[in-house]
């Protein structure tokens, strides 16, 4: 549950321009973790988030060169090649089963691999889409993505 929360961290900063703890609480809890500002702080800290300006003297979260990107990187592969039950393609669509439950953190270890072919990702509960540019494209990934799970 907490490699999937602190992914979750990963993919709202990314998304969102979060200033404070309580920010990143509220937003999680509406995506359905129970958590407190004690468990965010000790995340942050893990996750070696640093604030950084985000224009007209507001700050926000990111994850920034000083942070250990290559053990978090390391977590999401982990997450992604535990997570994924199959993966497979039909035109230019990625569809990734997973086990239930993973489908969101698979969907962010994905992201945080930044596939340039990807267009973009949504994730149900066990599934995942990712749009690609084209079916060659699509092929190529997914004969990627697949030796990446069998070489873990």
């Amino acid at each position: 549950m907490k490699v999937k929360r602190q992914l979750k961290i990963l993919e709202l900063i990314r998304e969102n321009n979060i200033d404070t703890q309580d920010a990143l609480v509220e937003l999680l809890n509406k995506d359905g973790y129970n958590v407190t500002q004690a468990t965010v702080s000790r995340d942050i800290r893990e996750l070696r988030l640093s604030k950084i300006s985000a224009g007209k003297g507001k700050q926000k979260y990111a994850l920034t060169s000083g942070s250990n990107s290559a053990e978090i990187m390391e977590r999401m592969n982990r997450v992604f090649s535990d997570g994924v039950i199959s993966i497979d393609y039909a035109g230019n669509l990625i569809i990734i089963k997973t086990i239930t439950g993973m489908a969101m953190a698979v969907a962010a270890a994905l992201d945080a691999m930044d596939n340039t072919e990807i267009i973009g990702t949504i994730a149900g509960d066990d599934t995942v889409f990712s749009a690609v540019r084209n079916e060659n494209k699509a092929i190529r990934l997914v004969n990627r993505l697949r030796n990446d799970i069998n070489q873990e």
